[in-house]
């Protein structure tokens, strides 16, 4: 209990604890950054074939050091725990915890992400979303216990996010090759 005469201290956001955060609550939840690169592997190696996993594991890094991906990535897990204690109310609760096709926050929370990195990710998402490849298969499978309504939405989305991000970076590539100045250097 606060005493009157202690003043309360006011909040500061700590960037490197919510990084943190991030990672660990995502190893927690079984998924690892080489499966999120995987998937951004298999979304663009058609069109890069020279592609590395290296490169696909650097792009989801530099996209988990985004603030709005960190904020969206521990939002959706801690719904998805609260559903698997049951502690939402009802009927978010069976709207969550049976993963209702109906209900689309979930994709909404993930289109935070995609839309860090422009456009492009909006259609990666979509694919990844509908074909539900790798971790995404085991994330969305119902029978394996643990509620994932919303991070299998948000690692597809980190993955489709790091997939444009290649494609951005690639383009200003081929430009800097061609000896052309960048027009927009603004995708970090």
């Amino acid at each position: 209990m606060e005493h009157p005469e202690q003043e309360k201290i006011p909040y500061s956001l700590n960037s490197r604890k919510v990084a943190e955060a991030t990672r660990e609550w995502l190893q927690k939840r079984g998924v690892t950054i080489p499966e999120i690169a995987e998937l951004v592997m298999m979304l663009q190696k058609k069109y890069y074939p020279g592609l590395t996993m290296e490169e696909c594991i650097d792009n989801v890094e530099k996209v988990l050091r985004k603030r709005e991906v960190q904020n969206a990535v521990l939002t959706g897990i801690q719904l998805d725990l609260l559903a698997e204690q049951g502690k939402l109310i009802s009927p978010l609760q069976e709207m969550i915890e049976n993963d209702e096709g109906l209900y689309g926050v979930d994709e909404i929370l993930a289109f935070s992400i995609v839309n860090v990195y422009g456009s492009i990710g909006f259609t990666n998402y979509g694919y990844v979303d509908k074909l539900k490849p790798g971790v995404l298969e085991r994330l969305n499978d119902k029978s394996l216990g643990p509620v994932h309504t919303f991070l299998d939405d948000i690692v597809g989305a980190i993955a489709s996010a790091a997939s444009s991000r290649i494609a951005h970076r690639k383009q200003s590539e081929l430009e800097e090759a061609l000896g052309e100045k960048p027009v927009s250097d603004d995708i970090v």
